[in-house]
């Protein structure tokens, strides 16, 4: 029987992505290979506990109480080979489901009904070297690109792949995010954060084809709280 090592699960507001405000079923599952400095999940690096697949879902369904938005994310949630069974179970109850999953991992390998949010690492990021390039072959146009921006290089950086990769054309939405202040962590090199205003100001005057993201989740809730 196939097991997850889960972090939390937990009922709450989606604060990223084009369903932004939506009450969302959230499942983040334990374990990471990157190490972004400005992450804001260490935690869920190591903590977690085993869990069933059947475990897993009658938790989520307790707590959403009816709710049909489900989000997959981690740590990197594509890890564990037991998350394709869970992905599956979930879309044949007729959930909707998002999985939030790095640039680092094989997309292709999900289950054509999950809506996969991909989040493309920046330079400033300090794991760009870790994205896999194949990956944007097998987006559609049910799936949304994040960039989380940490400075005007990674800004510039990301204009310059939106472009080569017509991704504005490829997926339903590009996101770009603005870093918050991160403290550095036990693994983490933290950062300083990027002005909202000024991404605002910089995709106005270039035209830019995304959707700017102010991580909603962030806003309502401390920027480091759990369970959020």
């Amino acid at each position: 029987m196939d097991t997850l090592k889960v972090n939390e699960i937990f009922y709450s507001i989606q604060g990223e992505s084009t369903r932004a405000g939506l009450p969302s079923v959230f499942i983040r599952l334990t374990g990471c290979h990157l190490r972004c400095g400005y992450c804001d999940t260490e935690y869920a690096f190591h903590e977690g506990t085993r869990q069933t697949i059947d475990e897993v879902i009658d938790e989520a369904e307790k707590l959403g109480r009816g709710c049909d938005l489900y989000e997959i994310t981690g740590g990197e949630p594509l890890l564990q080979k037991g998350v394709h069974g869970l992905m599956a179970r979930l879309c044949d109850t007729g959930k909707t489901v998002l999985i939030e999953t790095s640039g680092a991992c094989d997309i292709s390998v999900c289950d054509p009904r999950v809506i996969r949010i991909m989040d493309l690492k920046t330079p400033g990021s300090g794991e760009v070297e870790r994205n896999l390039w194949s990956n944007i072959e097998h987006l559609t146009r049910q799936d949304e690109v994040k960039f989380v921006l940490n400075c005007r290089e990674d800004y510039d950086w990301a204009r310059g792949v939106i472009s080569e990769h017509d991704l504005a054309r490829r997926v339903s939405a590009v996101l770009v995010s603005a870093v918050h202040e991160t403290p550095p962590g036990e693994e983490l090199s933290g950062c300083s954060g990027l002005s909202l205003n000024d991404l605002a100001t910089w995709v106005l005057q270039d035209h830019l084809p995304v959707r700017v993201q102010a991580q909603l989740h962030k806003l309502i809730w401390d920027p480091m709280a759990r369970g959020v």
